[in-house]
């Protein structure tokens, strides 16, 4: 079974799924390696990790075509990967949509934002007009026929137009052939339990930490009725927090000691594949 294959079984499943977001290769490993079923690869964490930039359009489509690449590469679990606007028009989707499913990525998310886009959860968003977007969902449907991957198809009309043209945007992308439905920072919680009952495709919620859309447990999104839930940032916000605090111990310190949390150098060699190198290595040595 494919990876696409496997993530519509898992859609295809009661409940709802987790989908902790991985910026890199490293994170990408833990993720699988803590018994998650599913993947995301953050836009957000991309560029941040990447380029060293913010999330408003400066990382590039072959930038993120290869990232998403060297992530699904390194996973037996489906990735769902962060495609922005789709990179231009319909056309332009189509392209992005065909080189995300021949890059072994199980799902792309794509966006109706004006580019250059910008984070969903900060300022400075605009959104193309309806029909325009309706245009590229059924571009990324044609290219979908030719190399199988999930659509999830994003609104960010919520901060632009308001709920009511966002939920209605979120109707005509099911209309169109999306197979997920994301309604992107919903700002209460009645706005996120109707978007979750109101629209007939399965729902995708996004959870930010101070960020726009309540934070609420994941037993409370799946009674709501979401059938994925995503948290792009918990751990590039826990590495960036790790980092800089065991780099200030550091600087200017003669008498430094690694921090308790410090993982052995044995469990870092074998999360990245030296004993799978190693055994590949010794089968094939003459």
């Amino acid at each position: 079974m494919n990876q696409t294959a496997k993530l519509r079984e898992l859609l295809s499943r009661p409940g709802m799924l987790v989908a902790p977001g991985c910026y890199d290769g490293m994170s990408a490993r833990l993720v699988e390696r803590a018994g998650y079923e599913l993947a995301y690869m953050t836009g957000f964490g991309s560029a941040a990790s990447v380029l060293g930039m913010p999330d408003t359009g400066l990382i590039s489509f072959a930038e993120m075509a290869t990232h998403a690449r060297n992530l699904a590469r390194v996973l037996s679990i489906p990735l769902i990967a962060d495609a922005d606007t789709g990179y231009g028009n319909a056309v332009n989707v189509y392209h992005t949509v065909r080189a995300y499913a021949q890059a072994g990525v199980a799902g792309i998310q794509l966006e109706d934002q004006v580019a250059p886009k910008k984070c969903g959860h900060t300022k400075g968003k605009a959104v193309i007009p309806l029909a325009e977007m309706v245009g590229k969902i059924r571009a990324a449907a044609d290219a979908r026929a030719e190399g199988d991957i999930v659509l999830v198809t994003r609104t960010d009309a919520r901060a632009v137009n308001g709920f009511d043209d966002a939920l209605e945007r979120c109707h005509a992308f099911a209309e169109a052939g999306a197979d997920v439905v994301f309604f992107e920072a919903p700002e209460t919680v009645e706005e996120m339990r109707t978007v979750a009952e109101s629209i007939k495709a399965p729902t995708l919620i996004n959870i930010v930490h101070d960020g726009k859309t309540p934070c609420l447990p994941a037993a409370e999104l799946e009674q709501m009725g979401f059938k994925l839930a995503i948290y792009p940032s918990m751990l590039f916000r826990i590495s960036m927090l790790a980092m800089q605090e065991e780099l200030a111990r550091f600087k200017g310190n003669p008498t430094y000691e690694p921090g308790d949390t410090r993982m052995g150098f044995e469990e870092i060699k074998d999360i990245v594949g030296f004993n799978w190198y190693y055994g590949m290595d010794e089968k094939y040595r003459g």
